[in-house]
């Protein structure tokens, strides 16, 4: 029994337990003496109501329809022609073997048609009294037709004033006055917890509201976005709505799910209000969005390589690979080097640096620091204007001629093929021909081009085979590695 375990006086103290309220908690059990209670701070969960009450409001409904091609009308069974059913499947040519006679390619036949048809469902909401309108750039994206639904039921046709796919924003405008603008809160003032509500269009049901609290910031998942992560409902239908704070403050832009199924499944993510302000401004102004471009590739400083080249932290951005003529040749940047500032801020992270370049203005001249041979440089760089879409060279294969022995990381080397270094302005070197052992390992490959060991620029099979024959074998070699057009560091332990 229970009573005989604990003894009737802590029976009685339980049972009081039990019964009082959820938010007083019970003092220990055990002992001797008159129980104590503690009230337990409250924690209300916080009244949307008011929120939602002076922000729906301005948040739209969104739908597009698109155009697609229409049966031609001299095709189907009210047509004379006999064939026609087969012309349906295998194009309007088509003449079954042992017909009279082939079909006159000269005979008129009805302009081609088209059709207009529902495209989609989004969300929007309104930025200016005067008919500005944001939303997601997916939600508008190959329409022919925009149709904005206020919350009041009066309908208006939209036109587009600018796109970003990029960012997958869009800048849209209806005819229409005085209407109530969603007030623009701070994005950088988020903080992880912190209460949001979503308002959209979910399936198309409009004016629907949900919450949750923001989950992540700064979530790298593209080259220009710095996404919002929250655990707040959104599902298709949602995209473009606002993500607001309790201020009632726009704090982000829905734009994507995270999911298996194509449903919610507690993650979500939104454009950050800050970025998504920036290219507005650019939208209004031009239609379009100018971003500069300083003309490499880059990738991630892992921990390993940022201790065998002596950068003090996984940090920066590594160039593996330089545009020739473009602003960071001109500027003196080579692969291999980490870019760990520009234009005074700091890059954490490779994700960074296309931002930060992305957001300064082309033709504008710019110091950026760059992390070569176990020291800081700063660079002047001329920043150029991205283009619409980028070409990339491919790179030529390379040639093997006479090769070195075997050395202690697992390689034979020679000179560099001729075609190599005109292509990817390398200086210097020594090409791979034969990989075994701790390279092997590593993930060294057959026409390799390594440019430098440990920070000693390699000019050739002999320089080469002196550095290498000097390394410490109980330590990781740093080597920078030209494959195609891409450069990295890889680290070798020599073998013993």
């Amino acid at each position: 029994m229970l009573s005989t375990y604990l003894g009737n006086g802590k029976v009685k103290r339980l049972l009081a337990c039990a019964s009082a309220s959820l938010l007083v908690a019970c003092a220990a059990i055990g002992g001797v003496g008159n129980a104590q209670t503690t009230a337990v701070p409250t924690l209300s969960v916080p009244d949307f109501t008011q929120v939602v009450a002076k922000t729906e409001g301005s948040v739209v409904n969104i739908r597009t329809t698109e155009a697609v091609p229409m049966r031609n009308p001299a095709m189907g069974p009210n047509s004379n022609d006999p064939y026609d059913m087969f012309r349906w499947f295998f194009g309007p040519d088509f003449m079954p073997p042992g017909a009279p006679g082939p079909r006159q390619r000269n005979t008129p036949s009805a302009p081609e048609q088209e059709r207009t048809v529902p495209r989609g469902v989004g969300s929007g909401f309104i930025i200016s009294d005067d008919g500005y309108i944001l939303t997601n750039n997916h939600v508008v994206a190959k329409s022919n037709g925009i149709f904005v639904t206020l919350t009041s039921g009066k309908e208006y046709k939209a036109k587009i004033i600018g796109t970003d796919p990029r960012t997958d924003v869009a800048l849209i405008k209806i005819d229409a006055k005085d209407l109530v603008p969603l007030p623009i809160g701070d994005s950088t003032k988020l903080k992880k917890g912190q209460w949001v509500l979503a308002i959209g269009s979910p399936f198309g049901l409009d004016s629907t509201v949900t919450s949750g609290i923001v989950s992540a910031i700064n979530r790298d998942t593209g080259d220009y976005l710095p996404f919002i992560q929250t655990d707040v409902a959104v599902n298709p239908g949602n995209s473009g709505g606002p993500l607001i704070d309790l201020s009632g403050q726009v704090v982000g832009v829905n734009s994507q799910i995270i999911s298996q199924s194509g449903g919610f499944m507690g993650i979500s993510l939104a454009i950050p209000i800050d970025e998504v302000m920036r290219v507005v401004e650019q939208l209004k102004a031009h239609g379009k969005v100018t971003r500069g471009r300083i003309g490499v590739q880059i990738g991630p400083v892992s921990d390993e390589v940022a201790k065998a080249i002596g950068l003090d932290g996984a940090k920066g951005a590594m160039v593996s690979n330089v545009e020739q003529g473009g602003p960071a040749a001109e500027a003196g940047v080579r692969p291999g080097d980490v870019i760990v500032k520009f234009e005074g801020k700091e890059i954490a992270h490779m994700t960074d640096l296309p931002r930060i370049v992305g957001a300064t203005k082309p033709g504008k001249r710019v110091p950026m620091e760059v992390w070569r041979k176990g020291k800081t440089q700063t660079l002047q760089v001329k920043v150029g204007e991205m283009p619409d879409a980028d070409t990339e060279g491919e790179a030529a294969k390379p040639a093997a001629p006479k090769a070195t022995p075997t050395d202690i990381l697992g390689l034979k080397v020679t000179e560099v093929a001729d075609a190599a270094p005109g292509k990817l302005d390398i200086k210097g070197g020594v090409q791979v021909v034969e990989v075994e052992g701790p390279a092997a390992a590593a993930g060294l490959a057959v026409g390799d081009i390594i440019v430098t060991v440990n920070n000693v620029d390699i000019t050739g099979p002999e320089q080469y085979a002196k550095v290498v024959s000097g390394l410490d074998k109980s330590r990781a070699a740093a080597l920078l590695v030209v494959r195609g057009d891409q450069s990295q560091w890889v680290t070798v332990t020599p073998g013993k």
